[in-house]
């Protein structure tokens, strides 16, 4: 995709509908629709997509701009997503999972930006498809940590976070407190990177409050991480606040700064999960949603190496 002025390459930003969540006013479907059902008919492999002729001869009202906007933000982070995902949960990401990861709510969406990817010359050439069926088959994540636009981004979030200290920080939490890394000494505990509209947020939520119940008394408690402020997104307190109540959250949850994202990598991978043990050190580094019963198994196992 090209435009006429220079636009920032922000892949330290949510990964969701273009810095949206699901507690702001959703772009218009049938616009999105509209646009989807032109990019797949308009759209040929090889064939970079020009942004500016989206905008000054297709699409040309504010609402429809406004989805050409979330879909050419979304358009950035896909690569880095998938390599992520690859890298940390060793398998390749399916269009279901590229269109739940960004709310791509229209049928053939993720697909027909994965072919505008393939023909940009700005991104580099990462992935192979299944020409049948548009899924990817294979990703070469070595391609995307040398691009100069993403590999730096890709480093901070897939070093090697096992076995090194878990960076100290200090948040605001909701109920106007505060919580360091210090208060949390000789406890083991699950930093859980999120935000209010993430789609496999809301999937892993029952998992987490399981595991506060199961292992709480143990020594562990998860800590949430909410990124709302931190992405600028219009969340209220108080659709936060209903947000844990109806998940039944019962750990502490503050909100992200710029101090405690930097440290622990420039998180920009939602949700994105540290497992810290009671001496302070990272065990576990989690991409991405995360089965229930992986996470238990690792906790009972870091909590039973941890008796005396």
């Amino acid at each position: 995709m090209k435009v006429k002025t220079t636009v920032m390459l922000c892949l330290l930003v949510v990964i969701a509908a273009g810095g949206t969540s699901a507690a702001q006013e959703k772009p218009d479907l049938d616009i999105e629709k509209r646009i989807v059902e032109y990019l797949k008919a308009n759209v040929k492999p090889g064939q970079p997509v020009i942004v500016s002729d989206l905008y000054n001869n297709i699409f040309k009202t504010p609402e429809e701009r406004k989805v050409l906007d979330r879909l050419f933000n979304t358009f950035f982070k896909i690569p880095l997503f998938v390599a992520q995902y690859r890298a940390g949960a060793n398998e390749i990401p399916t269009l279901a999972d590229i269109a739940r990861q960004f709310n791509l709510p229209v049928e053939g969406e993720a697909s027909i930006l994965l072919t505008i990817i393939d023909s940009d010359p700005r991104v580099p050439k990462f992935m192979q498809r299944d020409p049948a069926t548009g899924e990817i088959i294979a990703v070469d994540i070595e391609a995307v940590k040398k691009d100069k636009r993403f590999g730096q981004a890709l480093e901070r979030t897939l070093i090697g976070w096992a076995g090194k200290d878990a960076p100290p920080f200090r948040i605001g939490l909701f109920d106007g407190t505060t919580l360091a890394s210090e208060d949390l000494r000789g406890k083991s505990y699950l930093l859980y990177f999120w935000f209010t509209g993430c789609p496999p947020c809301v999937k892993i939520s029952p998992h987490l409050v399981q595991l506060q119940e199961n292992f709480g008394a143990r020594g562990f408690t998860v800590v949430g991480v909410n990124a709302d402020r931190f992405l600028e997104l219009e969340a209220t307190d108080e659709q936060r606040t209903a947000y844990i109540k109806k998940a039944g959250f019962t750990f502490p949850v503050g909100h992200l700064n710029k101090e405690m994202q930097e440290a622990y990598g420039n998180v920009n991978l939602y949700p994105t999960l540290f497992l810290v043990n009671s001496n302070g050190v990272i065990d576990k580094h989690y991409l991405n949603y995360q089965a229930y019963e992986a996470l238990a198994q690792d906790i009972e196992s870091m909590l039973t190496a941890g008796q005396p």
